[in-house]
């Protein structure tokens, strides 16, 4: 593939330290799809927020990626960005801040995530009032879906179009939902939506509580993905963050192995971390790769990268490479 200038670039001035580990992790991620091979990325933090989108969603696009694990907050963030970007607040300053200033932004209803805000009348509540419909209609049909199933449902219908303020082309839900990607999300039930689902629960809008699939569902799901996926292809896994939307979908290799015997499943063909997280106090966001292969979810020779830096700016620019940008 031809290189462009962002690809120029990397390879010419990415010469050591956190910089040489981009490119290494770039040039990994592109041979092992070369090479025929597959890859599963995990979003933490607030990437939607942060308009991941306008380079993942090409990934996607171009089957540079197979599968997303995220958390409840990005999948809902990239629609609320796709519905209410003209009402977001950005608040260079917010190192400054004082309690009374996010008092002042509490009374608003702006949410702060870092230096954005978002507003919850335009963002979250306008997701509320279109998917709680999907939600009633599926549990009066006896019904139950996974979350990220409920917001394909939602962008195929066209409900929220009309408050569409970005374009589709920037949403990389959109373009997951357009290929049918693979989505799984571990503990929904820690987002916005999540919580509001338990209201609607509680108020009892929502009659079945497993009207919206669960977390171990999501296990088993993976785990029937990854034995048939890896059948004729090496997965790898590139990780933006930690937590859960990482440590949930690494374990699947040594469940298969340990738990279920399926010793013929092979382990992650590549692995790569972008965070910040430093490697002390038992902490398994900053533990180095090695650490891994203790668990039997990487192998000797399996390619390892970690990139100890912010992943907004790392994560746009190792897609920006793959992609030849």
């Amino acid at each position: 593939m031809p290189k462009g200038p962002i690809s120029n670039f990397i390879d010419h001035h990415y010469r050591h330290f956190n910089a040489a580990g981009l490119k290494d992790a770039a040039h990994g991620y592109a041979a092992h799809l070369d090479a025929g091979n597959k890859m599963l990325v995990t979003l933490a933090g607030a990437m939607s927020t942060a308009e991941l989108g306008l380079s993942l969603a090409e990934m996607i696009r171009q089957d540079k990626v197979h599968a997303i694990v995220c958390t409840g907050a990005n999948l809902e963030e990239d629609v609320f960005n796709l519905v209410a970007h003209e009402f977001y607040e950005r608040i260079p300053n917010y190192r400054d801040l004082t309690p009374e200033d996010e008092v002042a932004l509490l009374e608003r209803h702006m949410n702060r995530v870092t230096d954005t805000c978002i507003p919850e009348h335009e963002a979250m509540r306008r997701l509320e009032k279109a998917v709680l419909e999907e939600w009633v209609a599926a549990d009066k049909a006896g019904q139950s879906f996974f979350p990220h199933e409920f917001m394909y449902k939602l962008l195929k219908s066209g409900k929220l179009e009309e408050y569409y303020q970005i374009p589709v082309e920037n949403s990389w839900l959109y373009a997951a939902m357009q290929k049918d990607l693979p989505i799984f999300v571990p503990g929904w039930e820690d987002s916005t939506m999540g919580n509001i689902f338990a209201a609607h629960v509680i108020e009892g809008d929502v009659k079945n509580v497993h009207t919206v699939r669960s977390g171990i569902e999501y296990m088993v799901e993976l785990a029937q993905w990854y034995t048939e996926v890896t059948k004729d292809s090496s997965m790898g896994f590139f990780q933006i963050g930690g937590g859960i939307a990482g440590d949930f979908p690494i374990c699947v290799v040594p469940m298969l192995h340990q738990d279920l015997q399926r010793d013929s499943v092979p382990l992650w063909g590549y692995f790569c971390q972008i965070s910040d997280s430093t490697t002390s106090y038992g902490s398994y966001s900053g533990a180095v790769p090695n650490e891994k292969i203790t668990w039997g979810k990487l192998g000797i020779d399996t390619p390892k990268y970690v990139i100890e830096s912010d992943a907004t700016i790392v994560a746009p620019l190792i897609f920006a490479y793959v992609l030849g940008w």
